[in-house]
């Protein structure tokens, strides 16, 4: 393995080349990136009963908060921050976020913000980021910036069991995260949390390690001060 960075505008992406001659996952690499849709995905409920409470009794953020914990869950798992790139793996050191921001006339435009802050630094990046997002009103990147991402939206209109993503042909291998409208079952609140991963990348046992680190950083977020 190799430690490098890309460089587009201002952004610095480190990162790292998997040498597919020894990598575990090769020959599953190599099928799944002959499908025409190589994507594997889940939706399931995650408990925020004691987080919303925290929110609604402080006056945070409730998208930011959620969006903060998704972000450093699947910073956590090594596969998310893969991506296939010019037929090889790279391995991000950290992936920023690109999040959905709605506008005043039903549209919405993307915003960028990186998780590797404290909370209450991120609480405030995270305003004015998307102050500046609703000024700039756009949904284009320059090519190559959205390959440390991972693509964020949400659904706060509706409860749901599954989410059908769109997807880029050829495909792509940034994951897709997006939450819908929180529900009260048996006393517990309920957010429904969906992921879409490309397979060449990502198995269930992946996805499965994204879920279980979600419910730690929301645990984590209902615990602590804003300030942590």
């Amino acid at each position: 393995m190799r430690k490098a960075a890309l460089c587009f505008g201002e952004n610095l992406m480190e990162y790292k080349t998997i040498d597919l001659a020894s990598y575990k996952r090769r020959d599953h690499f190599a099928y799944f990136n002959t499908l025409a849709y190589p994507y594997v995905g889940v939706t399931s409920n995650v408990e925020i009963t004691g987080l919303l409470e925290k929110i609604k009794r402080e006056g945070l953020p409730f998208f930011l908060t959620v969006c903060y914990c998704a972000a450093r869950a699947a910073n956590s798992v090594p596969e998310l921050r893969q991506r296939v790139v010019d037929g090889g793996i790279v391995e991000f050191t950290r992936c920023r976020t690109s999040h959905t921001v709605a506008l005043e006339d039903g549209t919405y435009c993307y915003c960028t913000l990186d998780s590797g802050v404290p909370f209450s630094e991120y609480l405030t990046a995270g305003a004015q980021a998307q102050e500046a997002a609703k000024r700039q009103r756009s949904i284009q990147e320059e090519p190559g910036e959205d390959l440390d991402k991972f693509f964020i939206s949400s659904l706060p209109w509706l409860s749901y069991t599954s989410l059908v993503q769109p997807v880029p042909h050829p495909a792509d291998s940034n994951p897709r995260i997006t939450w819908g409208r929180y529900f009260t079952q048996e006393g517990k609140v309920l957010l429904p949390v969906s992921i879409l991963c490309n397979h060449a990348l990502v198995d269930g046992v992946h996805l499965a390690a994204f879920y279980q680190a979600l419910s730690s950083e929301l645990r984590e977020r209902e615990q602590n001060s804003v300030l942590l």
